[in-house]
C-alpha cells in the first residue's frame, strides 16, 4: 500500500544553515508517527515542507501520492495542518473563524454547517463558539485551531504540539480524538511530551541537528534505555546497605542508583544491555531476609533514550 505521507531526502537551507539535512520517512494509513527532537532540531521546518508552506532546498515530499509543492491546492485538500502556536484571528469568534476555514476549502451551505458543527463538537468548543477568540484561554484557542485542521475531513493530519497549553483533562480528550481519527488517516505529531508518544504513537522518529537519529516503535526505543530491565526496590536504610554490598557479585549488574525516601532508601539496580537480573535480585532479597516494601522491574524510559539520542550519546 502506498504511504499517505512520504518524504525523500528533504533538505532545507537558510543561508549557510542546513536546518534539515536529508530526512526521509513514510507514514501509511492508520499510523500515528511521533516526531521528536530538541528545539532547533528541524521539526517545524520539516513539517512546513511536508505541508507545502516551505519549498525544500533538495528532496521531495508526497501526500496521498501527489508531489507537494508550494501553492498546490489539490494536495492541501488532503492535509489538515495545526502549526506551532495555532495562529488565529483574535477579533473573530470560533464560529466565524471556522466558517472562514470552511470557505477556504470550498465548503458552503449545509455541508459547511455540518462540518463546522462536527469539528466543534469533536474538540468540545461548542460553549465558546460566539466569544471573541482573543478572550479565550490558550487551551480553548488551541482547540479552535485543531477544529480548523480537521474540519474538511483530510486524509493526512500534521499537528505541531497539538496539546500545548491544555490542562490534563483536555489533553486526554484531544489524545482520544486523535486516536479516533487515526484509523483511516496518516498522522504526524510533533511533541515534547514523551508520555504522549507512548500513549498515542505507533512509531517515533527522533531528529537531531536536521538528521534522523532513531526510527522505531516506542516500546523498542524504551528497550534501548539504560533503565531497561532495571530493578527498583524500596527498603530500610540498613537493609539497603546490606543489599548493595551483596549485589556486587550479581552477573549482569551495571550500576546501582540510591535515593533517600524518608527513612527508607530506593535502590535501582541497572542491568548491562537490558540483561534479565530480576530473578537474581529476587533470590538475593529472599536469601538476605531484607524487608522490601516496593519492588518493580523497569521496561525502560523514553526520556532517557531521548536525552542520549539528542545529546549524541547514542545513534541508530
Amino acid at each position: 500500500m502506498q504511504p499517505l505521507i512520504e518524504a525523500k531526502g528533504l533538505v532545507k537551507c537558510f543561508g549557510d544553515l542546513r536546518a534539515v539535512d536529508g530526512i526521509s520517512l513514510s507514514v501509511p494509513q492508520g499510523e500515528v508517527l511521533g516526531f521528536l527532537g530538541p528545539n532547533g532540531a528541524g521539526k517545524t521546518t520539516t513539517m512546513k515542507m511536508l505541508t507545502g508552506f516551505l519549498a525544500p532546498s533538495e528532496g521531495e515530499a508526497s501526500i496521498c501520492g501527489e508531489l507537494v509543492t508550494t501553492g498546490t491546492a489539490s494536495v492541501r485538500r488532503n492535509i489538515g495542518y495545526l502549526p506551532e502556536g495555532a495562529p488565529l484571528y483574535g477579533e473573530m469568534t470560533p464560529a466565524s473563524f471556522l466558517t472562514f476555514i470552511a470557505e477556504t476549502h470550498g465548503l458552503t451551505g449545509a455541508v459547511a454547517k455540518n462540518a463546522i458543527a462536527a469539528a466543534a463538537d469533536a474538540v468540545n468548543v461548542d460553549k465558546v463558539m460566539h466569544q471573541r477568540i482573543e478572550t479565550l484561554s490558550k487551551g480553548f484557542r488551541r482547540r479552535v485551531g485543531l477544529a480548523g485542521a480537521i474540519l474538511h475531513n483530510p486524509k493526512v493530519l500534521i499537528l505541531d504540539e497539538p496539546t500545548d497549553g491544555l490542562d490534563p483533562n483536555q489533553k486526554h480528550e484531544v489524545r482520544r480524538l486523535i486516536e479516533g481519527l487515526s484509523s483511516d488517516r496518516a498522522i504526524i505529531i510533533s511533541t515534547h511530551i514523551l508520555e504522549e508518544v507512548e500513549a498515542l504513537c505507533d512509531r517515533a522518529v527522533v531528529i537531531r541537528e536536521g538528521h534522523i537519529v532513531a526510527d522505531d516503535t516506542p516500546r523498542k526505543l524504551k528497550a534501548r534505555s539504560a533503565y531497561a530491565g532495571a530493578v527498583s526496590l524500596l527498603l530500610p536504610a540498613k537493609d539497603a546497605k546490606a543489599l548493595v554490598a551483596a549485589a556486587t557479585s550479581l552477573a549482569g549488574l551495571n550500576a546501582i542508583e540510591k535515593v533517600k525516601v524518608g527513612k527508607d532508601v530506593r535502590l535501582t539496580l541497572l542491568a548491562n544491555n537490558g540483561a534479565n537480573i530480576a530473578d537474581s535480585v529476587g533470590d538475593l532479597v529472599a536469601s538476605g531476609g531484607w524487608h522490601v516494601s516496593q519492588y518493580s522491574v523497569d521496561a525502560g524510559r523514553l526520556d532517557d533514550v531521548f536525552r542520549r539520542l539528542t545529546l549524541g550519546r547514542d545513534t541508530e
